[in-house]
């Protein structure tokens, strides 16, 4: 009897390690994941069919474009509150400036979605610009310069609608990338598949990628070994408000309008499914496969809560808390690690 005590309470501290082994490795994710799966699929039959699951894919796509912006910023220390501006910003830009060069050309369609989408993309991009001369040039803390640039560009898009949705645009440009499928497969799954392997190579496989984690291990000794660190931070936001601003016109093809409100909820879930993928608050630490998979979590979370008909403001408690459940495993995972180093 002894001994088989000793041998169940041996099997228990094996569990525990290893858990804990992976927990190290891979941090909160895995866990989340399984447990959101567990208790969806209890909470609802249609949880797990393959068209639940293609849906939550197709919703996630602008989450995760946005979320791998965001993970440059967290990358190089900072964050980017402006995030939900720009999608908004690029989304009423892109749809004025389409809805006017489809109605002056009539007949040439892919004209006026090209200078749609590239007037929205550029707009989004701008406030980017800004945010990385506040924050590389003149040493603006990320957190002011974004808040601030968030308040400025809310009210530009305002300012361009008066509130109203902007319509007007030519109906293939829903028809293709916010409706159209290849293959049995959203054409936005494709657009984020193309910025997710861009992004994968340039942060793994060139030197100005691996500049974003040096600058966020540390800043001075990155400045020494002859990095320029002004450049990397600028360049960082600018990324960032680029991959936004995809996303928000890849939204209003969605919607099939130009929204001044649309992507106020983007600054925390974007930061949250950083957070939970494993992206350092203290920079240098997080990878795109893994932000991809906490970008997927959060879609999958917000799906199953839609499913289980849970109202839309306990939703947003539930993401706050995801958020600070991330904080808190991602501290006890670094004491973890200090702890084995010793």
């Amino acid at each position: 009897m002894a001994s088989e005590a000793s041998m169940s309470a041996d099997n228990r501290i094996n569990i525990s390690d290893r858990l804990k082994r992976l927990f190290i490795r891979l941090g909160i994710l895995p866990f989340l994941l399984v447990i959101a799966v567990i208790v969806f699929s209890l909470m609802s039959d249609n949880f797990l069919t393959g068209r639940n699951l293609m849906n939550v894919l197709r919703q996630s796509v602008y989450l995760t474009i946005v979320s791998l912006g965001q993970m440059l910023a967290l990358l190089t220390g900072g964050f980017d509150l402006s995030v939900g501006t720009i999608v908004a910003l690029s989304s009423v830009v892109g749809a004025l400036a389409m809805a006017t060069a489809f109605a002056a050309m009539p007949e040439m369609v892919w004209l006026a979605i090209f200078i749609g989408c590239f007037a929205g993309i550029l707009a989004g991009t701008m406030v980017g610009v800004v945010n990385g001369i506040g924050v590389s040039l003149f040493n603006v803390s990320p957190f002011m310069m974004s808040l601030g640039m968030a308040s400025v560009g809310f009210g530009i898009a305002l300012y361009l609608t008066g509130g109203v949705p902007v319509y007007g645009m030519p109906q293939q440009f829903g028809d293709i990338f916010g409706f159209g499928a290849l293959a049995g497969i959203p054409v936005p799954v494709y657009v984020a598949a193309i910025i997710i392997l861009c992004l994968y190579l340039f942060l793994n496989w060139t030197p100005f990628g691996r500049y974003f984690y040096a600058v966020g291990g540390n800043i001075k000794a990155a400045g020494l070994s002859g990095i320029s660190t002004r450049a990397t931070l600028f360049w960082t936001y600018v990324f960032c408000a680029a991959m936004a601003a995809v996303a928000g016109m890849l939204l209003t093809a969605r919607l099939d309008t130009g929204e001044a409100n649309i992507g106020a909820s983007m600054p925390l879930e974007s930061i949250a499914a950083c957070v939970i993928a494993g992206v350092s608050l203290r920079g240098g630490v997080g990878r795109v496969e893994n932000v991809v998979l906490g970008a997927l979590f959060i879609g999958l979370v917000q799906n199953g809560m839609n499913l289980a008909r849970i109202e839309s403001y306990l939703q947003t408690v539930v993401l706050g808390a995801l958020l600070i459940l991330a904080v808190i495993a991602d501290q006890i995972r670094l004491r973890y690690v200090a702890s084995l180093k010793r």
